[in-house]
C-alpha cells in the first residue's frame, strides 16, 4: 500500500509482484481518493487500503490537494482550518447554503470539472474500481464515470454520519454507509445503491478488561479510581475545547482528560489553567480510551468512531457548526451517541452513560457498527462480483449499475470507455437536509432511542423533488440570524441567553 500526500506513482515494490491468476492477469487495484481535511477522511482511507491488501487488492491513497492545479488545494485546506479555527459561524453558514439551495451540487460539479483530466491522469490502467472518502471527491468522479469517462465502479464510503447533499452525485455505483439512519439520509436525497457497510478503525481498537484500564492509567500517570472524561476535538483541536474542560470540571461528575492534537496553542493554555490533565499528539490512543470511562466530542469524527470500536460510550456536546452539528443529530437518532444541549444536563449524562444502563445500550450500539467491513463491499465490487440489493426496505429492488457489465477484465485506457452500465441516478433534486433541523427526539436516560422514525426513502432511479427554499429567500430569512442559529442550541449556563462558540 502506498499512502501519501501527493500524486500517484506506481510503487516498486506492487508493480514487481507476482500475477495473481491467468495470463496477463495482475490484481486487482483500488485507487482511494481522499483529502487530507483533518484525520477523519485520511485515516479512514489508510484503514480501508490497508484491509484490501489483506484481502489480496493493491491499494494506492491520494490526496486531493496535490490533484488541484497551482497550489490550490493546500490553499483550500488553510482557508478551511481556518474558517473551523477562528471564524466557525462562517463554515456553518457555507454549510447550511450546501444543505438547503437545491444548486448547490450543480455548481460545485461545474466548478470541478477542469480537474478531471488530472483525475484521469493519476489513475493508472489496471484500475478496477476508485473509492472517494470526501465528498468533492465524490463530486468529480461521480461525473466521471456517468458520462463514460471513467469505465470501472466508483464507490463512495460515507465517513460522516450525517450526509450533506454534497455528498451525493450522480453517477456513484455505490454509498457505503455507517448506520441504516445515514443510509435513509443518503437514499432521501437520491443516492441510488446505499449499503449499510459499518465502519473502518483499525484493529487496535477493540474494548479492554478492568485490568488493562488499571494499567493503561498507571502508565499514563491518570488516577486510578476517579471517573473520566476524554475529551477530543480531532487533530487540529478545534471547537469551544477550554470552555468544555472547565464545564466538565465544574460538574464534579468526571474528571477532563483533555488531547489537543497539534493545536500547540491550546495545549499552552489548557496547561497554564491546570484544567484537568493535558495531552497533545497522542501516538497510543487506544490505550488511552481503554483508560477512559466515556468520551466527550465535538465533531462526530475518527476519535468517536475508535471510542465506539472500544466499547466507550460517546456523547457529543457543544458541536462545531457545520458538519459537528449535523454529525450530532444523526448519531443521536442513531442511539450511538447522547447530543448534550443543555450545561445542566452534562454532569448527569456523564454519571449515566459512564456507569449506568444507558451507557450499556449506547455500547452496544456503537460496537454493533464493527460488524460488518466495508472492505467487503469495495474488494467485491473491485473484482466484479454481483452485488445483491440492500435489504432493508422490503418490495424495492435495486440493481447494482455494473451487474450489467461488471468491470471483469481491466480496461485498457480508462478515458472515453464507455459506461458500464445504464440507470444511474442522476440529477435527484437534494431533500432538506435532516440532520440541519432540530429534531432529534428527547433523551430518556441520557440516550435518544435507536429506532426512531427514520426519513421516507426514494426508490432507486426516483429523484424526489419537494418543495425547496431559493438561496434568495434562504438568505434573506436566515443569513441575518445565522449566527443566533448557531448558538441556539449550545449549552445555556446562566439561564439566560445561550452561549456562542469559543
Amino acid at each position: 500500500m502506498t499512502f501519501r500526500s501527493g500524486r500517484y506513482e506506481t510503487n516498486r515494490k506492487e508493480a514487481s509482484e507476482p500475477l495473481a491468476g491467468g495470463i496477463g492477469e495482475r490484481r486487482p487495484r483500488v485507487m482511494i481518493i481522499y483529502a487530507s481535511a483533518g484525520a477523519g477522511h485520511d485515516g479512514a482511507s489508510r484503514e480501508l487500503a490497508s484491509r484490501l491488501r489483506e484481502r489480496g487488492l493493491l491499494a494506492d491513497c491520494v490526496d486531493l490537494a496535490d490533484i488541484f492545479p497551482w497550489g490550490l488545494g493546500r490553499l483550500l485546506r488553510g482557508t478551511y482550518h481556518g474558517m473551523l479555527s477562528r471564524l466557525p459561524w462562517i463554515y456553518g453558514l457555507l454549510f447550511a447554503i450546501g444543505g438547503n439551495f437545491s444548486r448547490a451540487a450543480p455548481i460545485t460539479r461545474a466548478l470541478l470539472r477542469p480537474v478531471w483530466p488530472r483525475v484521469l491522469r493519476m489513475l493508472p490502467p489496471d484500475t478496477r474500481a476508485v473509492v472517494s472518502t470526501y465528498p468533492v471527491v465524490s463530486q468529480i468522479v461521480g461525473p466521471l464515470r456517468r458520462e463514460g469517462r471513467l469505465a470501472v465502479p466508483v464507490i463512495t464510503y460515507l465517513t460522516d454520519f450525517a450526509v450533506n447533499p454534497i455528498w451525493v452525485s450522480p453517477g456513484i455505483d455505490v454509498h457505503c454507509a455507517a448506520h441504516r439512519t445515514t443510509r435513509a439520509e443518503a437514499r432521501a436525497l437520491g443516492a441510488g445503491e446505499v449499503r449499510v457497510a459499518g465502519r473502518l478503525v483499525s484493529a487496535g481498537f477493540r474494548p479492554g478488561a478492568a485490568a488493562e484500564k488499571r494499567r493503561a492509567r498507571e502508565r499514563l500517570g491518570l488516577p486510578a479510581d476517579a471517573r473520566l472524561a476524554l475529551l477530543v476535538a480531532g487533530s487540529w483541536g478545534v471547537g469551544a475545547v477550554a470552555r468544555t474542560a472547565a464545564e466538565i470540571a465544574r460538574t464534579g461528575a468526571a474528571v477532563p482528560v483533555v488531547v489537543c492534537g497539534r493545536n500547540e496553542a491550546l495545549f499552552r493554555r489548557l496547561e497554564r489553567r491546570r484544567t484537568g490533565y493535558v495531552f497533545g499528539w497522542v501516538d497510543d490512543m487506544p490505550e488511552l480510551l481503554r483508560a477512559a470511562d466515556v468520551l466527550v466530542e465535538n465533531a462526530g469524527g475518527l476519535t468517536a468512531l475508535e471510542a465506539m470500536a472500544c466499547g466507550l460510550p460517546v456523547a457529543t456536546y457543544r458541536p462545531i457548526p457545520g458538519h459537528g452539528r449535523a454529525n450530532a443529530a444523526t448519531m443521536a437518532r442513531a442511539g450511538v451517541a447522547t447530543w448534550v444541549r443543555r450545561a445542566a444536563d452534562l454532569g448527569p449524562t456523564l454519571v449515566r452513560l459512564a456507569d449506568g444502563a444507558a451507557g450499556e445500550r449506547q455500547r452496544a450500539a456503537g460496537l454493533a457498527l464493527f460488524e460488518t467491513d466495508p472492505a467487503t463491499v469495495v474488494a467485491d465490487v473491485a473484482r466484479g462480483g454481483a452485488m445483491a440489493g440492500p435489504t432493508e426496505g422490503p418490495g424495492r429492488e435495486v440493481v447494482s449499475p455494473f451487474d450489467a457489465a461488471g468491470p471483469a477484465t481491466t480496461p485498457s485506457s480508462l478515458v472515453d470507455q464507455p459506461l458500464g452500465a445504464a440507470g444511474l441516478v442522476g440529477g435527484a433534486t437534494p431533500l432538506d437536509a435532516p440532520a440541519l433541523v432540530d429534531d432529534a427526539p428527547a433523551l430518556v436516560d441520557g440516550v435518544t432511542p435507536a429506532d426512531p422514525e427514520l426519513p421516507a426513502e426514494v426508490p432507486a432511479g426516483v429523484a424526489g423533488v419537494p418543495s425547496r427554499r431559493t438561496l434568495t429567500r434562504w438568505v434573506g430569512l436566515r443569513a441575518g440570524v445565522a449566527r443566533l442559529r448557531i448558538g441556539v442550541d449550545q449549552p445555556r449556563t446562566d439561564g439566560g441567553h445561550p452561549d456562542r462558540q469559543g
